[in-house]
């Protein structure tokens, strides 16, 4: 799916939260259907089914060509390159992409209108999470998502257009009664995209580990929850303990643990 400045939009506006507390995960799965663009693979995703919701989470490779190279490890987590892709090289060579069904059974009758979502991005490429946090479907007047139903295929979904990242009054008309009239709802997404250089700032070059959480709730309450990690490069960095201390964990045998990355 294509950007738009909707997402530099949103990166200024809202700020951090606490991370979403995953429900029990299930690895590797299909979801519901793969609507969005053209020769994308179902499979891959790390999902929570609750609640008649299912939400699912997953990275692809994406540059320096598209492929259905999901790279999963099984547990929740994805391994990617570091470097940069598209033009000025600035974005992953990953995307991370999401599913939203409201109503996986189809038997609730509940369209997406009548949740809320929260998608959380994170920013620091080390252990630590710095949270972009906002509802990727309620939470913006226009966006260019794919929207469906159970049944529903990539050659019919409804895609939105919205010029210049809002959309126009029709436009954002359109996509009101998208969200009001389907139960399933996907994207693919770079972190190149929310990168608005002050507080959210992304450099695709860096070796580190992302954080992503998807929810969706119910007035306060969340109902579902899901949530990956996307290993970049050699993973999180360490940080050099000062002499004096390393030398004591070295000398308590807690050396190894401190200074430890992930097996690779």
């Amino acid at each position: 799916m294509k950007t738009s400045h909707l997402f530099l939009t949103l990166a200024a506006a809202v700020t951090s939260s606490a991370p979403a507390v995953a429900g029990p995960l299930l690895f590797d799965q299909n979801v519901t259907a793969v609507i969005f663009g053209s020769g994308n693979a179902n499979g891959s995703f790390t999902v929570d089914r609750a609640e008649g919701i299912e939400l699912g989470l997953r990275a692809k490779v994406r540059y320096p060509t598209p492929a259905n190279q999901f790279n999963s490890n099984g547990d929740g987590s994805y391994d990617h390159e570091a470097g940069g892709g598209g033009a000025g090289n600035v974005r992953a060579k990953w995307n991370f992409e999401w599913s939203i069904n409201s109503d996986l059974t189809g038997q609730l009758g509940r369209n997406l209108s009548q949740l809320s979502y929260r998608l959380q991005l994170d920013f620091d490429p080390g252990v630590a999470t710095s949270f972009l946090a906002f509802d990727p479907i309620k939470g913006v007047a226009c966006a260019d998502h794919s929207f469906g139903n159970n049944g529903s295929t990539e050659s019919n979904d409804q895609r939105t257009v919205c010029d210049g990242g809002v959309g126009s009054l029709a436009q954002q008309t359109a996509y009101a009664s998208f969200v009001a009239g389907n139960n399933l709802v996907q994207n693919s997404w770079n972190l190149d995209f929310f990168d608005n250089g002050s507080n959210w700032v992304f450099d695709p070059n860096l070796d580190g580990q992302y954080t992503f959480t998807l929810e969706a709730l119910q007035d306060s309450s969340v109902l579902a929850s899901t949530k990956i990690d996307v290993f970049v490069g050699q993973g999180p960095q360490t940080v050099p303990l000062p002499g004096t201390l390393a030398l004591g964990l070295l000398g308590l045998g807690l050396m190894g643990s401190v200074l430890r990355r992930r097996p690779r």
